[in-house]
């Protein structure tokens, strides 16, 4: 009997086992099963997208004028989170603590690489684990693909490829040109370790067909895989990545401006960032559709994020994305820079259409990867992601008493609904309750001063524990 035949068998099998259960326990919704069948354990497809705001999606902010069909349906498909946090508001920093289950002053990537240099550095140290190795390990190690961003380093022994992934197609740097591919001076498009050339291609489409074939290729042998595809989109455009003379516009396919009621030539910078998140939205329901055709999706635990909140810093024409109602963006400590996107569904599992509003992180993610591979987990180093499965799929409570957040000057500690922030470190703290206010509008530290040191407290524990 081949293996695959065996498989099948065996979810015949379990699929008896549950209706059964089912029908003895008076018609228990199966949704609300907290742990995945160890017999046919779920693929993972883990998408982030680059800088994209709180409140650009229609489905967080209703008065969103911009285009996402699909991302708006996966929210109904499965769980919508609105108090997720990235453990840092910036690309690199972000990308290096989902990858480890680690906050940056526990890998030490704690800054954004910088220029040519940094980019094609060592990054982030090599004695790091990442999510593609723990899935590599027995009893079954997974087919493991990663395509768009790195942007944790690119030297020898720091590229995806000598890092678990089986195969990459993306770029090394924190931004490149969508359609030319170079960072700075450089070409900046690879697969594997090789330079990749093709020119005039869309970075988002190129991202999404490699996942797709990825999927097909690995559905149809019957392997789990775990997919991560981490678009470059919707990063600003950068000058320095332009040939003299080009301007610096937010770059998009034509057909993303089909759904608007203008076309390819407009030059306001916000109506054209639509058409780069309309043209994201696209991409991911092509990968989505890639699902379904293979006939993968009700096995799939699909995950979506953004790494960071979309970028306020008063950026002319670049910084038009939305955090509403948030406070400030992007590298930043603020709401706006740490509270992020994020969608989960899993057939069967998450109840399609609900809404967690318990806070969770991207250390997380790597917990939860493990944790539907039945793969162990490193014993020899701080681990600061929790489970989060059990909130996803039964509504449980958050695993997590505390948030500890830091990048450059500024800081901050969030702990139930209160949190605590500073943007330097000669500043007072300000406190505010997240229950009534997520705008962070309302400076409560005079008003309770006890609160204030008690959230002190607890922050400096977790700078002992470095």
């Amino acid at each position: 009997m081949t293996t695959g035949h065996s498989c099948r068998l065996l979810r015949r099998h379990s699929a008896v086992a549950l209706l059964l259960a089912v029908l003895l326990c008076g018609h228990r919704s199966l949704s609300a099963e907290p742990t995945p069948r160890r017999d046919a354990p779920p693929n993972i497809l883990l998408i982030t997208a680059d800088n994209l705001g709180y409140g650009d999606l229609k489905c967080y902010n209703a008065d969103s004028p911009i285009h996402t069909p699909r991302l708006n349906t996966l929210a109904e498909q499965g769980a919508r989170l609105t108090a997720f946090y990235t453990a840092s508001p910036t690309c690199t920093v972000s990308r290096a603590s989902l990858l480890t289950g680690r906050i940056p002053q526990r890998h030490g990537l704690t800054d954004q690489l910088a220029g040519v240099a940094g980019n094609y550095g060592i990054g982030l140290d090599h004695d790091e684990i990442l999510i593609p190795q723990i899935l590599k390990q027995p009893p079954t190690p997974w087919a493991t693909g990663c395509f768009g961003k790195w942007n944790i380093g690119f030297a020898p022994g720091s590229r995806p490829t000598e890092r678990g992934f089986d195969e990459f197609l993306g770029h090394a740097s924190g931004n490149c040109d969508y359609f030319r591919h170079n960072y700075r001076e450089k070409h900046d498009l690879y697969r594997g370790t090789e330079e990749l050339h093709r020119q005039g291609e869309y970075t988002t489409d190129l991202f999404a067909d490699a996942a797709i074939d990825f999927i097909l290729r690995h559905t149809a042998a019957e392997h789990p895989w775990f997919c991560y595809l981490p678009f470059n989109a919707p990063h600003f455009p950068v000058a320095g990545n332009k040939p003299p003379g080009e301007p610096n516009i937010w770059q998009a396919p034509d057909r993303a401006f089909d759904a608007y009621d203008f076309g390819p030539d407009e030059t306001d910078p916000y109506r054209r960032y639509m058409a780069v998140v309309t043209a994201l939205d696209e991409a991911i329901g092509r990968v989505l559709d890639a699902l379904d055709e293979s006939g993968a999706a009700d096995n799939t635990f699909v995950f979506f994020m953004s790494d960071n909140g979309a970028f306020r810093l008063g950026r002319k024409g670049l910084d038009v994305g939305s955090n509403e109602p948030l406070r400030s963006g992007g590298v930043t400590c603020w709401e706006g820079g740490l509270r992020v996107v994020a969608m989960a569904r899993w057939p069967g599992h998450i109840s399609p259409g609900s809404v967690i509003d318990q806070p969770l992180w991207s250390p997380d993610l790597l917990i939860a990867c493990a944790e539907l591979a039945g793969a162990p987990l490193p014993d020899d180093r701080t681990l600061d992601g929790r489970n989060p499965l059990p909130v996803l799929t039964d509504n449980a409570p958050s695993p997590h008493e505390s948030f500890y957040f830091a990048y450059r000057r500024h800081a901050a500690l969030r702990e139930g609904d209160w949190k605590i922030v500073r943007q330097r470190p000669d500043e007072p703290w300000q406190l505010f309750d997240l229950a009534s206010d997520p705008t962070e509008s309302r400076n409560l530290a005079d008003e309770a001063p006890d609160r204030v040191q008690d959230l002190k407290r607890t922050l400096t524990a977790w700078q002992q524990s470095f």
